[in-house]
């Protein structure tokens, strides 16, 4: 997902849902993404969640979570 930022522009950015019992830290997401991605497409913040909002057939509301993170809904880690 691309976030607003106020020097860049805009910049990528993660949502992750831990398993229970994860330890998954932020720089462990960043870096298993930034080793499948172009350098552009490399994440820059991570947040994590409780769920990612879905529609009935399963496809990913990313305009909710847009909304999370302009209404400042979501912490980052």
């Amino acid at each position: 997902m691309i976030m607003k930022d106020e020097v860049a522009g805009e910049i990528p950015v993660a949502f992750v849902v831990r398993s229970e019992g994860s330890q998954l830290t932020e720089d462990d997401a960043k870096s298993h993404v930034n080793k499948q991605v172009i350098h552009y497409k490399r994440i820059m913040m991570v947040f994590f969640t409780d769920f990612i909002p879905k529609s009935p057939s399963g496809k990913i509301l990313r305009e909710d979570l847009r909304a999370r993170l302009a209404n400042g809904l979501m912490n980052h880690n």
